[in-house]
Parts: C-alpha cells; sequence; structure tokens
C-alpha cells in the first residue's frame, strides 16, 4: 500500500476542476502537503497506507475558499466602523498583528484558507499569517499619503521591495502592489516593477460614483481608462468593486484581461452600486469575490459573500439563473486564485495541487436533505458548519476547533481594541495587557 499523511473521506467532493463535477463517496489522498489523489473511498482505502484517516459522511469536501480582498486588521471595529476615527490614527503593528489575527481564526472557522491583504505594515500581516499556516498574498501598499509606516509614494515602494525579497520562495506568503491615491509617476513605477517581478496589482476601481467624478476631474478621464493609459490594465490588474461600469468599459476589462474582485456585501452597505457580475462573466470576464473590511462590512464570511453575490445578481440579471451556484462557488476559489497568480497551486481539487481543502457538514436543518449539492453550500449551509480546513496539508480547523491558534488568547487581545477605540483605554495602553 502506498504510505499518504492523511486520506479524508466524504459523501461528496466538488473539485472545481473540471466545472460543474461532483463526486460522491470520494476520498482525497494528501502527502507532505500536497494532493496525491481524487479516487472512490472504497478505492482508496486498498491503495493507501494513511497516517490518518478522516470520514465525513454528511459533508462535503472543497478547495479552500479564497478572499480575494480584505483589510484583515479592521475586524476589531466589528458593528461599529462608521463610528470610529480614521483607520491611520490606529495603524500600528499591534493593531495589525491583532486584528489579522482575529481575522484569521475568522476566516479559518469559514473555510477559507487563501486571502489578501491591503493594510500598512504588511510585514506584520506576512508574519501573522506564517504564524497562523494561512496561506496570503500580502498587498505593498503605495500612497502619496504619509503614514507611520512610510512618508513617502517611494518609501512605500522600496519598503515593500524589500520585504517581498524577503519572503522570495515562501510557499505560503506572495506579495502584489495595493496602490491607493496615487500619482501617475507613482502608478508608472508600479507598472514597471510588476510587469519586471511579475507581480499583480489590486486597486479599488470605480466603487462610487463619487470616485469616477473625482477622477475626471483630476485627470480628465475614468479610472479604468486612466490605468490603461498608464499600461496598467493587463491581466496583472485586479479591479476591486467596480459597481460603475460603462459598455465600453466591459469590452476594456475584456480585452485587457483584468480580474475584477467582487465585493458586494461592502457595495451594498455603503450604497456604492452593484457590480454587473452576470454580464461580466457572459464576456469572459474573471470574478473572484472579497469581502472588503469591516467599515463596510462586519464580517469574513466568504460563503455569506458568495450568497449575496447570487441574490443581487439574479436581481438586477436577466433571469434567476444567470449566475448559477457552481460559478460562485468558482468565485469563490478557483477565480480567486487565479486573480492573484496561485491557480496553479491551489483554488481547486487536483493531484500535485497543494492540499487547501475545507469540509463543510450537511446535515443540519437549513441545509438537509441535499438535492444539488452546490446549491446547498451557497444558498443554505452556513459557514458555521464548516468542520475541517486544511492549507498545505495542515489542518487547522478540525471538529471545528482552531488547533493552531490560543482562541482564546485572539479574542481577549480583541476585547482590549474594543475598550480602546470606544475610550476606556489610552491610546498607550498595551493590548496585552
Amino acid at each position: 500500500m502506498e504510505p499518504v499523511d492523511t486520506l479524508v473521506s466524504a459523501r461528496w467532493v466538488i473539485p472545481v476542476e473540471p466545472d460543474g463535477r461532483v463526486l460522491e463517496d470520494h476520498a482525497v489522498a494528501m502527502r507532505s502537503g500536497r494532493i496525491v489523489a481524487i479516487l472512490p473511498s472504497e478505492e482508496a482505502r486498498r491503495r493507501f497506507d494513511a497516517r490518518e484517516t478522516i470520514e465525513r459522511p454528511s459533508h462535503v469536501l472543497l478547495p479552500g475558499l479564497v478572499n480575494a480582498h480584505t483589510h484583515a486588521a479592521m475586524v476589531v471595529r466589528h458593528g461599529r466602523a462608521e463610528t470610529l476615527p480614521p483607520e491611520r490614527r490606529w495603524s500600528d503593528p499591534e493593531y495589525v498583528r491583532d486584528g489579522t489575527e482575529l481575522a484569521v481564526a475568522e476566516m479559518l472557522r469559514g473555510g477559507v484558507t487563501c486571502f489578501a491583504d491591503m493594510q500598512p505594515w504588511p510585514e506584520v500581516v506576512a508574519t501573522t499569517a506564517t504564524a497562523a499556516h494561512i496561506r496570503a498574498s500580502v498587498g505593498l501598499v503605495v500612497s502619496e499619503t504619509p503614514t507611520s509606516w512610510a512618508g513617502s509614494a517611494d518609501e512605500y515602494i522600496d519598503r515593500g521591495m524589500r520585504l517581498r525579497d524577503e519572503y522570495r520562495g515562501d510557499p505560503l506568503i506572495t506579495m502584489h502592489f495595493a496602490p491607493q491615491s496615487a500619482a501617475d509617476a507613482t502608478l508608472a513605477r508600479v507598472r514597471r516593477l510588476a510587469d519586471e517581478l511579475d507581480l499583480r496589482v489590486a486597486m479599488p476601481l470605480h466603487e462610487t460614483a463619487g470616485e469616477v467624478e473625482q477622477c475626471v476631474r483630476d485627470y480628465g478621464e475614468r479610472p479604468l481608462a486612466r490605468l490603461a493609459a498608464l499600461g496598467l490594465a493587463s491581466p496583472q490588474l485586479l479591479a476591486i468593486h467596480m459597481t460603475q461600469v460603462e459598455p465600453r468599459e466591459v469590452d476594456l476589462l475584456a480585452e485587457s484581461g483584468v480580474s475584477v474582485v467582487h465585493c458586494p456585501e461592502s457595495n451594498l452597505r455603503l450604497g456604492a452600486g452593484v457590480c454587473p457580475v452576470a454580464r461580466l462573466l457572459s464576456r469572459g470576464i474573471a470574478v473572484a469575490l472579497g469581502t472588503d473590511g469591516a467599515a463596510a462590512n462586519n464580517d469574513l464570511d466568504l460563503l455569506a459573500e458568495a450568497r449575496v453575490a447570487g441574490l443581487v445578481s439574479a436581481g438586477v440579471a436577466a433571469t434567476p439563473t444567470d449566475l448559477a451556484a457552481g460559478s460562485l462557488l468558482r468565485m469563490a476559489t478557483l477565480e480567486g486564485a487565479r486573480a492573484l497568480g496561485l491557480g496553479e497551486g491551489t483554488g481547486s481539487l487536483l493531484p500535485g495541487k497543494w492540499a487547501d481543502l475545507c469540509c463543510i457538514d450537511l446535515r443540519r436543518a437549513r441545509s438537509w436533505p441535499v438535492h444539488d449539492v452546490a446549491t446547498a453550500v451557497i444558498y443554505a449551509a452556513s459557514s458555521q458548519q464548516v468542520t475541517d480546513t486544511w492549507v498545505a496539508g495542515r489542518r487547522l480547523l478540525a471538529d471545528a476547533r482552531l488547533t493552531l491558534m490560543d482562541e482564546s488568547a485572539v479574542l481577549e487581545r480583541a476585547e482590549t481594541w474594543r475598550r480602546r477605540l470606544d475610550g476606556v483605554l489610552p491610546d498607550g495602553v498595551d493590548a496585552d495587557g
């Protein structure tokens, strides 16, 4: 028999590749952090000698979810972001560490195995993600606005490049550029470096009508057209939000290979508009999902985000079937991985890919009986039904318990931040107590 580290047998397996495929009574074998095989459970038991065998008779096994846009540290502001002072006041290494830890705990509990972040102090995000063993694409923020992390656009870029060099070749941590309010000269430098180093560039784009109007006043053209003139409209670009889209901009997205990151809950809560996802998909434009930050949204629940995306699309599209559950599941997994340049290693269940998986128990009152598995996952199941999460073969959530993180300590530090943000503690008090 062939030795493997872990064999997980589930009632259903949805590999995402190929589209629409659902495997019943199948197992996934993992060794050295990679997927070895996906095959019928009985055949797997005969073929493999597993150090650990996990039976999930009422569960669906999926690729780990990919949250393609977060401001992870902002989760310490759950529920009351509108009343808080500007983010930069609180953006220091301690805030980023504690907030990111809380976010990672929430995401692992929700089946997320990879997230893309956009936050000052990216080295703290990288260190925190590494300690938690979660996959992360860390945004290298670039701005003309001085912060406690960098005083100029050039300093943002230079510090980001040093961080990128530090993590080059890391199996879990990658980097992307995350420009914010950047001048043309700065964006031109970002484009040159992105081309040279094959880095993605993620930017909030066409998020609100006001943002588009401001860009026209400042630069004489709409944001996407401005980026195209600078050479940034390419497969390396992740256009986040895209609620204000004209037909010619859909053409430009399709022709240039730009990926769109849809954040429906954030857009709805802020009254920003609705990204025309069904129209984008009909043109072959890749669309991923993100949860944005706590100032616009109260959680990092990507399953809920997928469900809202489907409901919103049905509300604005010609027919409810324009965005099927299988498409939403693909947006929450493989399309997010591909947008971040990680699709060769994660986002679907194929032999040779990283063993990034999540397992959802569907035998609950809200999702049972199961007639269509993908529909049950997207429109009936809850993130609270996630029982197990693996990243690179390591089981980080086991039977709904975090295995690597001290969740009690993470929650205690988050409570200290609540007291500080409410003004109970002075700014200088250590959140560790």
